[in-house]
Parts: C-alpha cells; sequence; structure tokens
C-alpha cells in the first residue's frame, strides 16, 4: 500500500527570511482550568516563554490573538455561539479575555482581536503582516484542532508559511491533538519542536548578521 508520503503529502515548507511568532488565545478563559472552555496548558505555556524570550531577543515581530465579544450576550459570535455556549464567557473588557499573565506580553507586541476561529478571519491580520515583511509565522497557543488549525489553514492559503511549535500548542482532547498535528502535517504546514525552531531562528538571524556585515578592508 502506497504511504500518503509517497503520493506527496507531507512536504517541508520550512523557513522564509522574516518569521515571526503568533501566540493564538492562551487566555484566561481558555487557560484556566475552571473555565467552561479551559485546560492545564502550564506545559505548553513554559515552552511558549521559550519561543517569546528568543523571539524578543532576536527583536522579531510577536503577536497575540483573543476572542472578544462586544455583545453581553455573544450575539456576535454568530452560529459558533449556537455550537459553543462558552463563548458567552469571552466578553470584551472581562478577565477571560485577557493575555495569561504567565506570558508577560509586553505593549509592543500586538494583539489580535478575533471573533471566529482564524486569526485572519475579519482582523486586518494579513495586512499586518505584509506591512511588516512577515513571510512565516511560528504558531504557538490553543487550541490545537480549532483556532491553531483554522489559522495555519489560513495562513497556507494566503502565502505564509504556518511552523507549528508542536510542544508550545495544547487541546483538550490528547486524540484530537494529536490528529490535528497529523493533519497539519499532511496538507498545510510544518510540525516542528519548539528547540529545532529556535535553532532555526538563530540560524536565519545569524546569516542576516553575516550578509549585512561589511568585507573587511
Amino acid at each position: 500500500m502506497v504511504s500518503l508520503t509517497e503520493k506527496g503529502f507531507s512536504r517541508t515548507l520550512g523557513f522564509g527570511q522574516r518569521p515571526a511568532l503568533l501566540v493564538v488565545d492562551f487566555i484566561n478563559g481558555f487557560t484556566d482550568p475552571a473555565s467552561p472552555l479551559g485546560a492545564d496548558v502550564a506545559r505548553e505555556i513554559s515552552e511558549t516563554n521559550r519561543l517569546l524570550a528568543r523571539f524578543r531577543q532576536r527583536r522579531l515581530p510577536i503577536y497575540f490573538s483573543s476572542i472578544e465579544y462586544d455583545d453581553p450576550s455573544a450575539t456576535d459570535a454568530g452560529l459558533w455561539r449556537k455550537k459553543i455556549t462558552g463563548l458567552e464567557e469571552l466578553i470584551a473588557g472581562s478577565s477571560a479575555c485577557l493575555v495569561d499573565q504567565r506570558l508577560a506580553r509586553r505593549a509592543n507586541e500586538a494583539l489580535i482581536r478575533k471573533k471566529f476561529a482564524s486569526c485572519f478571519s475579519g482582523t486586518g491580520f494579513l495586512s499586518r503582516l505584509v506591512v511588516a515583511d512577515v513571510d512565516t509565522i511560528v504558531v504557538a497557543g490553543c487550541t490545537t484542532s480549532g483556532c491553531v488549525r483554522a489559522t495555519v489553514v489560513d495562513a497556507c492559503q494566503s502565502g505564509i508559511r504556518p511552523i507549528v511549535a508542536q510542544d508550545a500548542v495544547a487541546d483538550r482532547l490528547a486524540d484530537t491533538h494529536r490528529q490535528s498535528l497529523t493533519d497539519i502535517t499532511l496538507k498545510y504546514g510544518d510540525v516542528m519542536p519548539v528547540d529545532d525552531i529556535i535553532s532555526s531562528v538563530d540560524a536565519i538571524r545569524d546569516e542576516e548578521a553575516t550578509r549585512d556585515r561589511p568585507d573587511p578592508a
């Protein structure tokens, strides 16, 4: 039986020249296990902090996302609210919409406010990436099967290379998490351990520094 890899799936996209880090929905509503939408993601937040430290050190763009609804009944969630009643917790201005303080988001790190799964849906995020000359997004956050996957699919079809940080994305169900990573690997993006992502980012920046350094006289 011919494998999917032999049929041409799972090819590597790789990094471009200008990566950014996107932390998807690591907000209190999702990271507090007591929340209707929440789960224990302490390990994934720790791995995300490793990525944040390196991207900050390298002065590369960093974006966070949050789901926020203006209507107190979250009617601006549309049909999604009928599917997931817990979305009614995510009212703009509530603590549920705040980025988890363990990530220590800085004032210069943009917050993408969205109402649906993908960070690209109705947000202007793609325009921001284009203006910043970003051609690659490293994706951390939650959930792997939901907002992470939706964002990766939209990134791929928008010409932005998606790299999913395997150790820094989380889901409520282990099986769903694993299957989503497999699906992304097969069709939409690359899935890499955090250590390998950090090495790749370092290699890009070191190459740029060498290229920009004047030749010795």
